[in-house]
């Protein structure tokens, strides 16, 4: 009767009750976190710029450097914003930078959305995004995806050169060992990032 009578009211005065208010609260995005995923999505593509003009251009050592970084930084997006969703909307928006920036990447959008929906399934299934060891399993998985698919597009663009498959099937390689380089330095730097109160997961 209480309930009823308090729920009455509730609806009256037009205030959502708190549970139910804390439940909008979780789904919606604050805009705060969108602006960190959108500022981490351009810092990724610069740094990768950075880099391919220091190094003189992409090979083995600017490609490791590349991809550690960008794993880095990605390991450390996902623990300052611990929520389902990230990294698909990061991979997203990255989709966008580098449109915006380079003209390029659209071909490749549809499977690396895949492979960051398949990757958020892992993280799920470790734990979620509450758990760093679910975080690290699904940034490597959404690395080896993501790279798998690129290799399958090049398969099919290069079929009838297989020298140059054989080429870039070697740079993915070694771009996936950058990358799992920078899972051990992102999980590093959340260590620090704690210890600054930066990162709070």
């Amino acid at each position: 009767m209480l309930q009823a009578e308090s729920t009455t009211l509730t609806e009256l005065s037009g205030e959502a009750p708190p549970a139910a208010w804390a439940e909008r609260k979780r789904r919606h995005w604050p805009v705060r976190d969108l602006i960190v995923i959108g500022i981490f999505a351009a810092v990724v593509k610069i740094s990768s710029l950075i880099i391919a003009l220091v190094g003189g251009g992409m090979n083995p050592l600017t490609l490791i450097v590349k991809n550690a970084v960008f794993t880095s930084l990605l390991v450390v997006l996902l623990h300052k914003v611990p929520r389902l969703g990230t990294l698909t909307l990061f991979v997203g928006v990255s989709a966008v930078v580098s449109l915006l920036l380079l003209g390029s990447g659209a071909i490749l959008l549809p499977m690396s959305l895949v492979a960051a929906l398949f990757a958020e399934m892992v993280i799920t299934l470790f734990g979620g995004y509450r758990r760093t060891v679910g975080i690290l399993v699904g940034v490597a998985v959404y690395d080896l995806a993501s790279k798998g698919a690129s290799l399958g597009i090049s398969w099919l663009v290069m079929r009838e050169q297989p020298e140059l498959l054989i080429t870039i099937s070697t740079m993915v390689a070694i771009g996936y060992l950058g990358a799992l380089a920078g899972l051990y330095s992102g999980h590093l730097f959340v260590k620090e990032l704690r210890h600054a109160g930066i990162v709070h997961q």
